[in-house]
């Protein structure tokens, strides 16, 4: 049996970095086949995961030689951390490797439906020109961005629209007000709710949790501007989806951005239809050439790091 099993995709050169020392088996349709991977993991001292595995407690009872789930990406609401906890078994998300993907999705979003030209080839195409119905498409200069959450990715969104004249404010409960990091960072503290009702645009950086869950929901909605674009490239849940869907065809929110979602992959996309003012991707924030081999880099040397260790 194998010493480290991978589920899901990842750059397969990097587990080059294991040497000849582990068994390691690279079969990213695992994920598809949970009771296949049951049975591998009899003398497993390593699982490697995205976020589609779901590690709980069948998965963990079947490796009783865990020593490291390694996480190829940051999210870890897949994985049951206190059970992990319980057994000594180390959880390692590739922490950092991917902010710069996701800040770039975000921005990119922002660019867009801040323009709203987005939706015009299936128009043009049709031979018409729709000029003057997107003459009013907004720049993002000038414009108020809020930050849900004030982690890394965070901070490296507001390093990226900074110099393209947003002003940037943010809330997570966990930064103090006093904290050097407002100040070094040109970002203002705000409230929740103050927050989203001064923002025009509002991206969300927190994890799922109960308190999270929904947090952009019809209440919190309601105290945004009715132009304002939301973009949720964290975690779904996050964002009440019928909620969200019904403030946009409503006329109450200006646009949307989801790379996440309630459940993956996306299992009810008839809601979305005919919402013109929303942008939907398959929870790629996290992926590009350049970010896939920096968390499959990252994740080999974090695992490799615990098991030689023990």
């Amino acid at each position: 049996m194998p010493d480290i099993v991978v589920t899901e995709f990842m750059k397969e050169s990097a587990l080059e970095g294991f040497g000849d020392s582990y068994d390691v088996l690279y079969d990213p349709s695992l994920v598809e086949r949970p009771d296949d991977l049951l049975g591998l993991l009899g003398d497993c001292q390593a699982l490697i995961v995205r976020n589609l595995t779901q590690v709980r407690e069948d998965v963990l009872a079947a490796g009783p030689k865990l020593k490291a789930i390694g996480r190829l990406g940051v999210g870890l609401d897949n994985i049951d951390l206190v059970a992990c906890e319980a057994r000594g078994i180390a959880v390692l998300p590739a922490t950092g490797a991917n902010a710069q993907c996701v800040g770039e999705l975000v921005l990119a979003g922002m660019l867009m439906l801040f323009r709203g030209g987005y939706h015009s080839n299936h128009l043009m195409v049709g031979g018409k020109w729709p000029r003057i119905e997107l003459q009013n498409g907004r720049e993002i200069k000038g414009s108020k961005l809020g930050l849900v959450g004030f982690g890394e990715i965070a901070r490296l969104v507001a390093a990226m629209v900074q110099p393209l004249g947003v002003a940037v404010s943010a809330y997570d409960p966990f930064v103090a007000t006093d904290d050097p990091v407002w100040a070094e960072t040109g970002v203002k503290p705000l409230a929740l709710n103050d927050l989203l009702a001064d923002s025009d645009t509002v991206s969300l950086h927190v994890p799922l949790t109960d308190e999270t869950k929904h947090l952009i929901g019809d209440a919190t909605l309601d105290l945004m501007k009715p132009d304002a674009i939301v973009i949720n490239a964290a975690r779904g849940g996050v964002v009440d989806e019928d909620a969200l869907v019904d403030a946009l065809n409503g006329g109450r929110l200006g646009g949307a951005l989801l790379d996440v979602y309630e459940d993956e992959p996306l299992t009810d996309g008839a809601k979305f239809k005919g919402v013109l003012n929303l942008i939907l991707t398959p929870h790629i924030g996290g992926l590009s050439q350049e970010g896939n081999d920096r968390v499959s880099t990252v994740t080999v040397e974090n695992v490799k790091l615990i098991l030689e260790k023990t």
